[in-house]
């Protein structure tokens, strides 16, 4: 019968990785889109979801391939997985991240342009200060064009 191999690590170590996870966790809390409720409005056909940082958004059904042919009573028995990351449809067999649910609703292609767009504008000490070291050097690489 085969053992699985356990490591030991001292206090110390395990006090670090500690510190380590909880500092990430924290991080993650930040960052990370979580839903604080989520439900299926049958009249407009749309699932309606606030986040915990208190932004609220509709995506309609129609626009997630997941849902066709789906019933809307399975639709509205929508539930929060822990920590608000992901929905779940246990009569669907179907989960969402609330990052992917937009992903899917907006498409990726649309949700990177805008990314793109609002990162190409944004400012900071580090941005400011390298702009006229860029532009001292010829400004943006271009791209070669190939005949």
């Amino acid at each position: 019968m085969a053992t699985s191999k356990q490591t030991k690590i001292d206090a110390r170590a395990f006090e670090r990785q500690y510190r380590q996870a909880t500092r990430h966790a924290k991080q993650n809390e930040r960052t990370e889109l979580r839903a604080k409720t989520a439900r299926y409005d049958a009249r407009t056909k749309r699932l309606a979801i606030e986040l915990t940082n208190g932004s609220r958004f509709e995506v309609p059904v129609r626009l997630l391939k997941e849902f066709v042919g789906a019933r809307p009573e399975h639709i509205a028995a929508v539930e929060l997985l822990p920590r608000g990351a992901a929905l779940h449809w246990d009569k669907l067999d179907l989960d969402f991240s609330v990052g992917g649910l937009l992903t899917a609703a907006l498409g990726a292609r649309a949700l990177m342009a805008e990314a793109g767009r609002k990162g190409g504008r944004s400012q900071s000490k580090v941005k400011t200060a390298a702009a006229p070291a860029n532009g001292a050097r010829g400004g943006r690489h271009r791209k070669p064009v190939t005949v």
